[in-house]
């Protein structure tokens, strides 16, 4: 299953062939109906990242009522990201002006004896005013089948763009994985000797400070000894970050699997980069050597743009 970015754009256009151009009609028939129109809408997606799903609207007034559709397909096709939708129709003629229909024309004559009847005053129709009550006569509910054809075809250009994206920052992410894999490859061989050589260091300033203080009286030396080691040891397990390793390799491991699955791994990727940041700034507070304190400041690094990538996954 791929992974999807929420970052993406598409558009899609779909037009329809409008009712004065009769389908299958001789030429001579056509050439009585009048010049044909064709009128096509235009549907444009973008999209970022965002916690949740949140869709945005801008459609012309006579598509209004399209917007439950719409919002039923986006979201059966996506789970995250802030989208918007932008909806614009075009309306292209053989000529500037169409051909009246008879219908329209008894009807508008029908509506101008009416007011006319009531209000005497009432001037004629002039033969522009008459055009543009034909040219706007057009049913727009007609383009809704149109509108909601560019609107799937748009959404799936969308979420193929949104895989297309998502394939990059795969590969980017498992680059950052990676590098993390051999910084941790790298701290582990440290780990034994710093915590050999701390601990000699702490037993010779254990004995150091016995000897300015003049030995423990009344203490043999074995017991000295003893507990020196111990305090040696204790100190060694606070140092030791041989279990934060183990734990960063683990969550390294669980990234790589989800990111191989796919599907819907944003939120889960995104609570596994925090506990890679636990272990990493665990790493550099117990660090005592300069080579670990390094690697842990390089781990953040990489951990921080993990997440920034991250953030754009859905």
């Amino acid at each position: 299953m791929p992974v999807y970015s929420m970052t993406g754009y598409a558009s899609a256009t779909a037009g329809a062939q409008s009712a004065t151009e009769a389908t299958g009609a001789t030429e001579a028939s056509s050439a009585r109906s009048g010049p044909s129109s064709a009128a096509s809408v235009t549907v444009e997606i973008r999209s970022v990242n965002g916690r949740f799903l949140d869709l945005g609207f801008r459609l012309p007034d006579e598509f209004r009522s399209l917007e439950p559709a719409l919002r039923d397909l986006i979201t059966g096709a996506f789970r995250r990201g802030k989208i918007e939708l932008r909806l614009n129709t075009k309306t292209e003629a053989d000529t500037a002006w169409p051909s009246p229909q008879p219908e329209q024309l008894n009807r508008l004559s029908r509506l101008e004896s009416t007011i006319q009847g009531w209000l005497p005053k009432a001037q004629n129709l002039s033969v522009h005013e008459v055009m543009q009550w034909c040219k706007g006569g057009t049913a727009t509910e007609k383009l809704d089948d149109v509108a909601l054809e560019a609107a799937r075809q748009c959404i799936a250009g969308l979420r193929d763009a949104r895989k297309r994206e998502g394939d990059k920052l795969v590969a980017v992410l498992m680059e950052r994985v990676t590098s993390l894999r051999e910084l941790a490859a790298k701290a582990e061989p440290l780990i034994p000797a710093v915590v050999q050589r701390l601990q000699q260091r702490f037993v010779e300033r254990w004995q150091e400070a016995l000897a300015a203080t003049g030995g423990g009286q009344g203490v043999s030396q074995e017991a000295l000894q003893e507990r020196a080691l111990n305090e040696a040891a204790a100190y060694a397990i606070r140092i030791d970050v041989a279990e934060e390793l183990a734990r960063l390799r683990a969550h390294l491991d669980e990234i790589a699997r989800l990111l191989k699955a796919g599907g819907e791994v944003g939120k889960r990727l995104d609570f596994l980069i925090q506990e890679l940041l636990r272990e990493a700034n665990t790493l550099g507070s117990k660090s005592s050597t300069l080579e670990l304190t390094n690697i842990s400041v390089e781990m953040k690094v990489l951990i921080e743009q993990l997440r920034e990538q991250v953030q754009n996954l859905e």
